[in-house]
């Protein structure tokens, strides 16, 4: 099948290249020339794993090619619009102008019946609109308008295209459900179930989907303080409430807030969408405000480990990513922890695996570093806020050795408490007050 693919950034690259690994032609398209062109001489406009050798691979099989007009959607049976849908400044609704574009320009290329696909999230209404301006701009236009939101998770999109939880199409004509079935017929014998419904079901889906991973997040972040203050371990009951096959396992780990490139931003979405009809969402508003409040907390923290002041210290920071295998530093919880230490007086050295040439675009001041290593050098303390693999085993004799201080703040609870004290650190982590060495006060 020929597929186009309007928008050649996370979600579309990574499911255009998805797409031609199951053998459909695919034209991943984007306006910016420069993308394109590094596209074409292999080089990724973002990380991660697996996806340059995927896009390599189907290039060397003329299955993939890339494009930077819209012109390229000739031909093509179906059109996946999966462009920005960024939060709109000022009022926190979805950005509909890229989406809206692609649209009035994929209207004027299509030929024959052509299926128009929103990939991106987008509130509830988008599909109609995307129909009402193609039907506009082409009356005599023969297609239709599909919703099927992508649930790819940054680190791990490739495995979760392939192997997904469930398809979801929001559609109207049995036509589309026809090409449709076909674009996904190759996940068939992974037994993917696909869910056929309205459009503004399907996108309503997307949004309730990640607010809810959201409210996870957000309420074992607040267990955790409470584990803090009353001598509990928010790992042990994770575990414990995890294992109730009606709450599950993940999104169960405390931390320092979500973040990224959907959750706050769909949260938000989903909230004014709410509030336009006359229904808040008054738990997902709560759930925003109480992850607003985290990050900024988790910079109290390290002040508390430092004797109440980090004024001219200087604050090792390993992990400025929202999660670990990805370069994405949108709403990063090491945003708000750094710039909180910042106006706290702190000189912050930094480290980051993929992360540190985007992190300049959010983060001024800091002492990019080349390895963990040379981030600890003279620091008053160390603070682990991304849980990327490479920090899980540190070396926490030469660690010490360099801090001006054996302070380490664990914002992801990954060291055994007994381990690092033994070492000679003072250890914070979260949620486990058995290593913040707290005396419970009996009430």
């Amino acid at each position: 099948m020929q597929i186009a693919m309007v928008g050649s950034g996370y979600v579309g690259l990574v499911s255009g290249a998805c797409f031609a690994d199951f053998g459909h032609k695919v034209c991943c398209i984007d306006k910016d020339a420069g993308k394109i062109e590094a596209l074409k001489a292999g080089k990724m406009p973002i990380y991660e794993p697996g996806l340059a050798e995927l896009v390599m691979t189907n290039v060397r099989q003329n299955r993939l090619t890339f494009a930077d007009d819209l012109s390229a959607v000739r031909g093509a049976q179906a059109v996946f619009i999966a462009v920005g849908t960024p939060s709109r400044r000022g009022d926190g609704h979805a950005d509909l102008t890229y989406v809206y574009q692609a649209a009035r320009e994929i209207a004027a290329a299509i030929e024959g019946f052509t299926v128009i696909v929103t990939k991106s999230t987008v509130p509830v209404g988008t599909g109609d609109e995307v129909e009402r301006i193609i039907r506009e701009a082409r009356p005599d236009a023969d297609f239709a308008v599909v919703s099927n939101p992508e649930f790819l998770r940054e680190g791990a999109a490739i495995s979760d295209f392939k192997r997904p939880d469930r398809i979801v199409l929001g559609l109207e004509d049995q036509r589309a459900e026809a090409v449709m079935r076909e674009v996904y017929r190759p996940l068939y014998l992974n037994q993917a179930p696909i869910l056929i419904t309205n459009r503004r079901t399907s996108e309503l889906t997307k949004y309730a989907a990640n607010a809810f991973l959201a409210t996870k997040i957000t309420f074992i972040n607040e267990i955790a303080s409470l584990c803090e203050e009353v001598g509990a371990n928010v790992q042990d009951i994770a575990r414990g409430i995890g294992l109730d096959n009606r709450i599950g396992a993940k999104f169960l780990h405390a931390g320092p807030g979500y973040g990224g490139s959907c959750f706050p931003k769909d949260t938000q979405a989903l909230i004014k969408t709410a509030q336009d009809y006359g229904t808040p969402v008054r738990i997902v508003e709560t759930v925003a405000a109480v992850n607003d409040q985290r990050k900024r907390a988790m910079a109290r923290k390290v002040l508390s480990a430092c004797g109440g002041s980090v004024r001219n210290k200087a604050i090792a920071v390993l992990g400025l990513t929202f999660k670990p295998n990805t370069d994405d530093m949108r709403d990063s919880p090491a945003i708000s922890v750094i710039t909180a230490l910042q106006d706290a007086g702190a000189k912050v050295n930094a480290f980051d695996p993929e992360g540190m040439e985007q992190a300049r675009h959010y983060l001024d001041n800091l002492n990019y570093c080349s390895d963990p290593y040379a981030c600890c050098k003279d620091a008053a303390a160390l603070v682990i806020v991304t849980e990327w693999d490479e920090f899980r085993a540190l070396d926490l004799g030469r660690v010490k050795s360099l801090l001006s201080e054996p302070v380490l703040v664990d914002l992801r609870n990954i060291y055994a408490p007994d381990e690092v004290r033994r070492q000679g650190f003072k250890y914070l982590s979260i949620g486990r007050y058995e290593a913040n060495g707290v005396v419970v006060a009996q009430v």
